[in-house]
């Protein structure tokens, strides 16, 4: 695909995300193509993180640094373990989704989130106040977008029913991950 056939596309899965993401699950891409798909928008996502960093934002001197790889496996950790939720969860409630359409889901709003990524540099760079209304247009885009790719993918009809779910499984994943974290001695510095 061509950037400019890509960026057609993403500007339609924000307009109508599941007419749109229901014509990408109509490709019936295989699995490993799938997956290598996600690797790649998630290295160009490190890359890109980390040259705004580099070049935006430098850490201040003894400010906490992630190194590329580290970021890069907290990165791939997130989407791997939402492709997981999105199948299990949504084949427990009743959805009829495939897992190789789990995968398309989480990868291609990967793909339109690398585009509002590079929307937020040039915010960041150009009116750095604008850069944080970007950032909250990003996660409202986010959650809209995951929620219409999921009742899509199960053939769900109530997306807000999706989106309850979604934060009733965030809220749920939140306070997992705490508990496993003070259990193994983390905790938040002072």
């Amino acid at each position: 695909m061509s950037p400019r056939l890509l960026t057609a596309l993403a500007v339609e899965t924000v307009r109508q995300p599941r007419p749109t993401f229901g014509r990408l699950m109509s490709l019936n891409l295989p699995r490993d193509v799938l997956w290598q798909a996600l690797a790649l928008t998630l290295i160009l996502s490190t890359l890109i993180t980390e040259l705004t960093s580099v070049f935006l934002a430098p850490a201040p001197d003894g400010g906490f640094v992630i190194s590329p790889l580290m970021l890069v496996t907290v990165q791939a950790a997130v989407p791997v373990l939402t492709i997981f939720l999105i199948h299990w969860l949504g084949r427990g409630m009743g959805g009829t989704g495939r897992l190789e359409d789990a995968i398309l889901a989480v990868t291609w709003l990967q793909v339109v989130m690398l585009g509002l990524q590079l929307v937020q540099i040039v915010a960041l760079a150009l009116l750095p106040p604008l850069s944080g209304i970007v950032v909250i247009a990003g996660l409202a885009l986010f959650l809209y977008l995951l929620t219409a790719f999921i009742a899509e993918l199960h053939g769900f009809a109530s997306m807000g029913r999706v989106f309850a779910m979604i934060l009733f499984v965030l809220v749920g994943v939140a306070l997992g991950l705490s508990f496993v974290l003070t259990l193994i001695g983390v905790t938040v510095p002072r």
